[in-house]
């Protein structure tokens, strides 16, 4: 039972201390949350309370489901931007039915990710390279900045892409509100002036460390208060600055998302998009989160606790949520010891829409437009591509790829493009593996590349190293290796594959192996492995290949050249340690 509801864990050491950490926890990020979450919502496309309803139930479900002493699960941005790419063609933003395909994109996700926990598929989720992620979550990140600048300029431009959104942006620029401009810019500085230096004010003024750091986080609250204390005494919306309005008073009623095949057929694939990223990216946080603390995550039971709270947002008029970075940094800095405090946080959630709806009325659309760009920025890394250019030019196409065709294609394309390039250059990669010719050096019992050290060989052996495991893409061209060395030596009676980076040989690699021994027979020259692992032996030895193998499996390739050219080995090793040698040895001792 404590596998499938950790709380009873956790649950039963529960005391004051744990409860006054989370509480303050608790206060800290509910503030941080109440902007992230109206400004989220209107990313998708969603009334802004939908943001507060999908702060509610979530979190209260991930308490008890989640392994996280730390994760905070919410709406983020990336998930919002993939939410309103997955709705928007489907129905018209600010309809019902709009609102009702977003629930269910929640409802469906919190289905896949349910079955993929039971199922313990969330080694599923590696197929997304961090090469994949970062292009993606780049690209993502650039559109969702771009398609802030519309409520930051007072326009009415939309686009899913960028070039549609840069060209419906030209065709409105002659139409720019400047107060909503204005308002836009001075949240847009005071933002980004406490990221880089309210810090540095505050530790100059004798504010400890860990205090400052939150109140910096904090800063965007400070934004909202002003801007619609502003936009109230002003009369703003009067001059033309969008405001956020009416905003529903009172807790989300629960209701069912739509039932309907067809829509549910129409957004399966995008659901499995938002679950897989969604996952990725809330593991990858839970885990570096509880590194810190010496916890442990259980990947397979985070899949459960995520798709419980996606079915909870979805039930409870919200959209789909995975764990925010951000939240998550803030509330493990700021003592979070359980997922109570998660819990504490959908409190706080539900009376700010009891209490702050009517307040919100005032608070203009520029404000979280400011807010979401400043947070999405940090999340693109400039380096990121040249890094990895400079140590992998296959992970950089795909890193590009999945940026370049995200930007142009939108988001469902590009990451789904991106996994498909990342396999195919997997396989690509792996098709032609590093195969080595070792020779022994001089003094040591070591076997190293003859083009990258100082080695001896013996004509009449060629040992060859094998970095990679062998299946059906790379064993022709291992054959086609052999039979190139076989060609341009002679004097060759003996071939040694060594297989220590060998973990896998599959049925189409064994055939190859099995073409490979014929054909050496044939020609006169034995086969032979070397440093073969345990479970390859162990398949090995259900086929006929060992029983037809011209030469002999040694235990490492040591042995193999004592063997097969004992006098070499005699005059390069650093003691006497070929098996004739160890006899004598073992006779002195006696």
């Amino acid at each position: 039972m404590r596998r499938f509801f950790p709380i009873l864990d956790w649950g039963r050491s529960y005391g004051r201390e744990a409860l006054v950490n989370d509480l303050v926890a608790a206060v800290i990020v509910t503030i941080m949350l109440i902007p992230q979450s109206l400004a989220y919502a209107l990313l998708a496309g969603l009334p802004p309370e939908t943001g507060l309803y999908a702060s509610i139930a979530p979190l209260l479900i991930y308490a008890i489901f989640g392994t996280s002493r730390s994760l905070a699960v919410g709406p983020v941005a990336v998930a919002s931007l993939m939410t309103a790419a997955a709705v928007g063609g489907l129905a018209q933003q600010g309809s019902p039915e709009y609102l009702g395909a977003a629930m269910a994109l929640a409802f469906l996700s919190g289905l896949l990710l349910l079955a993929m926990g039971f199922l313990r598929l969330g080694f599923l989720a590696a197929f997304l390279s961090h090469p994949v992620i970062s292009g993606f979550i780049t690209a993502a990140a650039l559109i969702i900045a771009a398609g802030q600048l519309p409520p930051l300029l007072g326009l009415s431009a939309r686009g899913e892409t960028l070039p549609e959104l840069a060209l419906a942006l030209l065709g409105q620029i002659d139409r720019v509100h400047l107060p909503t401009l204005a308002m836009g810019l001075l949240v847009l500085a005071f933002l980004f002036w406490s990221r880089s230096r309210l810090g540095g004010l505050l530790a100059r003024i004798g504010v400890p460390a860990g205090p400052a750091r939150l109140i910096t986080r904090a800063a965007p609250v400070l934004a909202v208060a002003a801007t619609t204390a502003a936009a109230f005494g002003l009369d703003l919306g009067g001059a033309g600055v969008a405001l956020v309005g009416e905003v529903p008073r009172g807790l989300p009623r629960p209701a069912l998302p739509p039932l309907d095949p067809g829509l549910w057929m129409q957004i399966l694939v995008p659901a499995l998009m938002i679950s897989v990223v969604g996952y990725v990216e809330s593991i990858s946080v839970a885990q570096t989160l509880a590194a810190r603390r010496r916890q442990r995550i259980d990947p397979d039971q985070e899949l459960i606790a995520l798709g419980a709270s996606n079915l909870g947002a979805s039930v409870s008029g919200g959209f789909p949520v995975t764990g925010g970075f951000a939240r998550s940094v803030v509330n493990h800095e700021a003592g979070a010891e359980t997922p109570a405090a998660g819990a504490y946080t959908a409190v706080g959630m539900a009376l700010a829409t009891l209490v702050l709806t009517p307040f919100l009325y005032y608070l203009p659309k520029a404000t979280l437009a400011a807010t979401i760009i400043v947070a999405v920025l940090s999340l693109i890394d400039p380096g990121a591509l040249r890094r990895t250019w400079r140590y992998s030019r296959t992970d950089f196409t795909a890193m590009a790829l999945t940026l370049g065709v995200t930007l142009v294609a939108g988001v469902e394309i590009g990451i789904i493009l991106g996994v498909l390039a990342s396999l195919v250059l997997h396989l690509w990669r792996t098709s032609r593996p590093h195969v080595a010719v070792v020779g022994q050096v001089q003094g040591t019992e070591h076997f190293r590349n003859v083009l990258r050290h100082e080695v001896v060989t013996d004509p009449a052996v060629l040992s060859l190293r094998v970095d990679e495991s062998l299946y059906f893409p790379n064993a022709r061209f291992l054959e086609d290796c052999v039979q190139d060395q076989v060609a341009r030596n002679p004097a060759l009676r003996h071939v040694v594959l060594m297989c220590p980076a060998v973990n896998d040989i599959d049925a189409s690699a064994l055939e190859s192996l099995e073409a490979m021994n014929a054909r050496l027979r044939a020609g006169g020259i034995t086969l032979h492995l070397s440093e073969v692992k345990g479970p390859v032996m162990d398949r090995l030895r259900r086929s006929h290949f060992l029983d037809d193998l011209s030469g002999e499996v040694f235990l490492t390739q040591f042995d193999a050249m004592c063997r097969l050219s004992p006098g070499l080995t005699r005059a390069t090793a650093a003691a006497p340690r070929c098996e004739t040698d160890r006899q004598a040895l073992a006779g002195a001792a006696r």
